[in-house]
């Protein structure tokens, strides 16, 4: 058991970047962390861990150590889960979805699953890229619009509404569009939900119009694509939840909303496949149904959930 606590430090350590922040999560002394480290080090006789008086910072060695061992950690937390009669959920589930969808949608919902667990430390990373989820040790990713190939398992748990929208000062300056083909004459803001899109697409009453569309500013970021918009930059299209704020406040406007964009699906993506965690499918259940019982709002319902397919990606 001691090489088992000894290993969770370790991970701990080198994923938070810091012998005082484990030590404090662990409840112990940061200098009984360290020397559980360097007896660990001393053992394998390979460093893991550089040291500097700003970081901790895993060598390669520690990072190959640490992709190894973070699996084998789960399935011990797994195994203890599934004869824990009161069903409650331990250990650390590492969760990743982009910023926005975090913010807007699932954080306001997660207290009921943390209070059902409370033995569970949620990690949520906040990214709108693709990473590579192996070797962040990601547990379960939330992802707005379609998935690259990779392996893994892929279960589609609803879909997003797209608008496009834009600032009273730039509508101001520039016109207000009345039908699709009016954009094509206006500056263009673009984000993750319009990424590698060439032209948005729009539909009313089985009329259909394409756009062509090449951003005048663009970012890899929906916060910051919406910052843009708000700041009379020109036209964003994103789903409905991620500017229903802004749409409310009125610092954007909803352009066209007689007219439908193509949706984006929403996707659980689990890395390992068919061999994740049992804290992952909890809270992928968790989220699906909270979402299905509490619909988003936004000029109609901006996400359907109740789609249950898996599908494995390879």
């Amino acid at each position: 058991m001691k090489d088992v606590l000894t290993f969770r430090l370790y991970t701990r350590v080198a994923r938070l970047g810091s012998f005082s922040a484990a030590a404090r999560e662990c409840g112990l002394a940061q200098s009984q962390v360290s020397r559980m480290i360097a007896e660990l080090e001393a053992g394998l006789g390979a460093r893991l861990l550089t040291r500097t008086t700003r970081a901790v910072v895993p060598t390669e060695a520690g990072l190959e150590f640490l992709a190894r061992m973070e699996p084998i950690l789960a399935a011990i937390d797994d195994a203890e889960n599934s004869v824990r009669e009161t069903g409650e959920l331990r250990g650390v589930l590492r969760v990743a979805m982009p910023s926005t969808m975090a913010i807007c949608v699932v954080l306001p919902r997660l207290s009921a699953f943390t209070e059902r667990h409370p033995s569970l430390r949620v990690e949520v990373m906040l990214d709108d890229r693709w990473q590579d989820m192996i070797r962040e040790a990601v547990d379960v990713g939330i992802r707005v619009g379609s998935l690259p190939d990779s392996a893994g398992t892929a279960r589609l748990i609803g879909t997003m509404h797209r608008v496009v929208a834009a600032s009273p000062a730039y509508l101001e300056r520039h016109g207000t569009p009345a039908l699709p083909e009016d954009i094509a004459t206006h500056r263009i803001v673009g984000g993750p939900a319009g990424a590698h899109v060439s032209s948005w697409q729009f539909e009313r009453d089985g009329e259909t119009a394409s756009v062509d569309v090449q951003p005048h500013v663009s970012t890899n970021d929906t916060a910051g694509a919406l910052a843009a918009a708000v700041s009379g930059l020109g036209i964003v299209s994103t789903t409905s939840w991620a500017c229903r704020s802004q749409v409310e406040d009125g610092t954007l406007v909803h352009l066209l909303p007689d007219w439908k964009m193509a949706e984006l699906p929403v996707h659980a993506y689990f890395p390992m496949g068919r061999a994740s965690r049992l804290a992952a499918r909890a809270f992928v259940e968790f989220i699906a149904t909270e979402l299905k019982n509490e619909p988003l709002d936004f000029i109609g319902p901006c996400l359907v959930v109740g789609a249950t397919a898996e599908s494995g990606r390879r």
